[in-house]
């Protein structure tokens, strides 16, 4: 599927960078501009499938694209939003998936190099899936304060987890770790049912109710 896309992003550079990436694998840039409002605009205009926008653009630097990205998600809720960080900010990615993870992703700017990485992210996001960096998924299962239920996970568990908690699908698990879809199954219920987390049929939902456990 085609997605159509907007970019936010300050840096003429990177920018142009991201949008030849992206039509490079078969996707339309509808338009790329360089700060919150021009970004605001651009999606008003054109009503695209994903935006993918810098977290820090003008004038502050601060956090203009993420707050333009939720205001995205109020007001063209059929819009996916992947946002781009040069930091691991967990308090940003609860902001995004606040109550609903669905079109929503969080990827450090790194991750871009690693195209087909990036790609998957973004054609997820453009289908109502999640994305969320591998980094900040490692950090909140670090600072998870609910250890005494990640202590009772095996290695394995735990692959899947962090896998569970990025937003794959079960199939996209089996295809990450190379086994079957039953074992992934197997897995995650063993996972929900340590964890006390009730199963949920939805990826975005089961992605929610792991970021609740491991949430600081």
């Amino acid at each position: 599927m085609t997605a159509h896309v907007v970019i936010a992003e300050d840096a003429a550079l990177f920018r142009a960078g991201l949008t030849r990436l992206i039509e490079d694998h078969g996707h339309h840039v509808c338009a790329a501009v360089g700060d919150g409002e021009a970004l605001l605009a651009a999606v008003a205009e054109h009503q695209p499938d994903v935006v993918v926008a810098d977290i820090r653009m003008p004038p502050t630097h601060t956090d203009e694209g993420l707050r333009a990205a939720l205001e995205i998600r109020r007001r063209h809720p059929g819009t996916g939003v992947l946002v781009l960080s040069q930091y691991i900010e967990t308090e940003y990615t609860a902001r995004l998936l606040e109550g609903n993870a669905a079109g929503a992703g969080y990827l450090l700017k790194e991750r871009v190099a690693d195209v087909a990485e990036f790609t998957d992210a973004l054609e997820r996001v453009a289908a109502g899936g999640t994305a969320l960096d591998p980094e900040v998924v490692g950090r909140l299962l670090r600072v998870g304060r609910r250890a005494d239920g990640l202590a009772a996970l095996t290695s394995r568990e735990r692959d899947v987890l962090t896998l569970m908690a990025e937003g794959r699908s079960n199939a996209g698990i089996a295809r990450a770790l190379v086994v079957t879809g039953g074992t992934v199954e197997k897995h995650v219920a063993n996972i929900f049912d340590k964890l006390g987390l009730p199963p949920g049929e939805a990826d975005n939902r089961r992605v929610l109710a792991v970021l609740r456990h491991l949430g600081p």
